[in-house]
């Protein structure tokens, strides 16, 4: 069991609340504790260490396309996460095998699979898995090895503490960027201006693929867009509901083309249309 390689913390009376979010054996709890007042919780909050509500459970939602060769390594990352979560993966209509592994999976107690049987794009893909997620906390992965699930503990921490709804991970406020595809950049660059101008968030990275939400958030929120103009829309009714947003720095180790990245040219101008449609109305 996932719960059971993090250590409880118990109270005077023995009966645990809580739990760490990083593996301990008994005799560091105290360690950690000294940690804790020589440098401040804030300072161990950085590193993602804190402790859990012990029936906290965490949504992964991964849309899939046509990920045959990152599919099965980024599921392993995923798991590798010390905390209890379910993994909740959506095929939207591979053609390359991805498909095919998915279906060797699928008796795995931790997966939810769902296959589409028409491409339709990240945003109904999404749409899917927010159908079905049952954690306190839901964050969208995406299925290449772009972005890190070792950066989970903090990237959910505001949420856990109680102090935000929406948690977004910025790839240009990190300190460990991969260096390419500038055009790309400025086209994230103005998106994210033009985002921020209708919806008054001062956000750096509007397109980032981690966003995270109570899922009270999701619930609340009808999806339309079928593709990548799922970010700007979601960016757009979370400010129209006025929601705590906080937006914290994450590694990015951004691909090329040649690797299998999707978004292009007409997307971005799929997203400013966006922009500008979910600022009028839902």
């Amino acid at each position: 069991m996932e719960s059971e390689v993090m250590i409880q913390e118990l109270t005077e009376n023995s009966q645990a609340t809580k739990v760490w979010s990083i593996e301990l054996t008994p005799d560091e709890v105290p360690l950690l504790d000294q940690i804790s007042r020589l440098l401040g919780k804030g300072a161990l909050q950085q590193l993602g260490v804190y402790q859990l509500p012990i029936d906290f459970k965490l949504s992964v939602a991964i849309p899939v396309y046509n990920e045959r060769a990152t599919i099965c390594e980024i599921i392993r990352r995923v798991r590798a996460v010390p905390i209890q979560k379910e993994i909740i993966i959506v095929d939207d209509c591979s053609t390359d095998g991805t498909r095919d592994l998915l279906r060797e999976m699928e008796s795995e107690p931790d997966l939810r699979i769902f296959y589409h049987e028409h491409n339709s794009g990240k945003g109904a893909a999404l749409h899917t898995a927010f159908r079905h997620v049952t954690g306190d906390v839901v964050i969208i992965q995406d299925a290449d090895l772009e972005y890190d699930p070792g950066e989970y503990l903090r990237l959910i921490q505001p949420l856990v503490a109680g102090k935000a709804d929406v948690v977004y991970g910025s790839r240009f406020a990190g300190d460990v960027v991969r260096v390419h595809l500038f055009w790309h950049r400025v086209a994230n660059g103005l998106l994210t201006l033009l985002s921020n101008i209708f919806t008054n968030l001062n956000l750096t990275d509007m397109e980032t693929g981690y966003k995270v939400f109570r899922r009270s958030v999701i619930e609340d929120i009808e999806l339309r867009e079928k593709r990548f103009g799922v970010e700007p829309e979601l960016t757009a009714k979370i400010a129209r509901r006025k929601l705590r947003i906080y937006e914290m720095s994450i590694s990015y180790a951004g691909r090329d083309y040649s690797d299998g990245k999707k978004i292009g040219a007409k997307d971005a101008l799929r997203a400013f249309y966006c922009i500008f449609r979910y600022w009028l109305a839902d």
